[in-house]
């Protein structure tokens, strides 16, 4: 679904005309009837201010370009377990389990190893197969290779 489709669909749910979304995110009605009519998409600060306002995140309000992975667990991210920060917008970068409240849950790479591996593995996925796909995977994300500088 593109962005103009995305926008309108969530202001007709809401029950929202183009002039009550345009005052919600400080804009004119204009503005709204050219996002909605694909001649344009929505500005970044305007992007925070629709995604806070509608709660999905801005990826989904650009219609899901972007594959997004949590960068400390490495789980696939959707609007339902993507982390927020403290005043409700969404933080694109984490799961709502690694990042919360705004702080991070695990600060050691051996404590989400373990804690992954005992909630992973089965009997087709041995937990020394789970430990050694996790122990390789994981330091390639974001927040492991951020915390080793």
């Amino acid at each position: 679904m593109e962005t103009k489709d995305i926008i309108l669909k969530l202001r007709t749910k809401s029950g929202l005309s183009q002039d009550e979304l345009a005052e919600k995110v400080y804009v004119t009605r204009q503005a709204v009837s050219r996002w909605e009519s694909g001649e344009t998409v929505p500005n970044t600060e305007t992007l925070k201010l629709l995604s806070k306002f509608f709660d999905i995140s801005i990826n989904t309000l650009l219609g899901s370009p972007r594959k997004l992975i949590c960068q400390c667990c490495g789980m696939p991210l959707d609007d339902s377990s993507i982390s927020k920060e403290i005043d409700g917008t969404f933080n694109e970068e984490y799961c709502k389990w690694c990042y919360t409240d705004g702080k991070y849950v695990y600060t050691n790479l051996e404590e989400l190893t373990d804690f992954l591996v005992g909630h992973m593995s089965n009997d087709k996925w041995p937990p020394e197969q789970a430990r050694a796909f996790f122990e390789a995977q994981l330091p390639k994300l974001n927040y492991w290779r951020q915390t080793k500088k």
